[in-house]
């Protein structure tokens, strides 16, 4: 039976996992996108938090794979400003091994601040286009927990990629789904739509993602439009414009480690 969510509050920033967060490499390990959501979500539900802030950037350290176990997230304020705030949180298991450190660059938000000036780019609609599948292997996982619509290339065509994404399952089993989890949950999975590299043969792992919004996103749906480069000496960059039905909201990156299989 598949879980009703991601991940299951036990409280004081602990968390237990479920097999909705596995990933497509090994049955043991989470995608990396529900933990970089989870440590988006600490971040915005931490107490002291205000109401006046948005995330306008999101870095995440991917120290070593997250294991489907329980899981603690502690954050911190570094800085608190009034109009700019920075705060970490960091994703630990229960022997305190450090799994993901973040950073949250938070800014303060007032409506009519500032005319508006949007960017051009709108990409097909995702309720004209079929729902897809990932082929990860595995019953139940991040495949299972998100439903994807591919507007061009394929998760078995190396190139670049446009991909809608939406969360079948609440990111906390209880709580409504928060715009930035949509997107962090989302975001990890750029390098993958867009790889470039036979994955039988190559390891193009990221160790962190980084992703700047302009806006959250507005209803379920967040699009990645990505492609991915690789230099010869072994480091690769996935790009994605991050879209939702309105267009553009802001730009995901992965930097991407990158070595032939053994």
């Amino acid at each position: 039976m598949e879980p009703d969510a991601f991940y299951e509050a036990l409280g004081g920033g602990h968390y237990a996992s479920t097999e909705l967060t596995r990933g497509p490499w090994d049955a043991a390990a989470q995608h990396a996108g529900p933990p970089a959501a989870l440590l988006g979500y600490a971040v915005e539900h931490r107490d002291g938090a205000r109401d006046d802030v948005r995330v306008a950037r999101f870095s995440v350290e991917i120290g070593r794979p997250v294991p489907i176990a329980p899981l603690r997230v502690v954050t911190r304020v570094v800085r608190d400003g009034a109009s700019v705030s920075v705060v970490e949180a960091v994703l630990s298991g229960d022997d305190d091994r450090e799994y993901m450190r973040a950073q949250a660059v938070c800014v303060r938000t007032a409506d009519g601040s500032a005319p508006a000036v949007e960017p051009d780019g709108h990409i097909a609609d995702p309720e004209t286009i079929p729902a897809t599948s990932i082929p990860f292997g595995y019953e139940i996982g991040y495949h299972t927990g998100m439903e994807t619509r591919w507007v061009s290339g394929a998760f078995t065509t190396p190139g670049p990629a446009t991909v809608w994404f939406r969360m079948r399952r609440p990111l906390v089993a209880g709580e409504p789904v928060d715009p930035l989890s949509r997107v962090l949950t989302a975001a990890d999975s750029g390098n993958g739509v867009s790889s470039v590299l036979d994955h039988r043969r190559y390891l193009f792992v990221n160790p962190e993602l980084t992703v700047h919004l302009r806006r959250y996103p507005q209803g379920e749906w967040v699009c990645l439009d990505s492609r991915t480069t690789v230099d010869p000496g072994g480091i690769g960059l996935a790009e994605t414009a991050l879209h939702d039905t309105g267009g553009p909201i802001g730009r995901g990156a992965q930097s991407l480690f990158v070595r032939p299989r053994r």
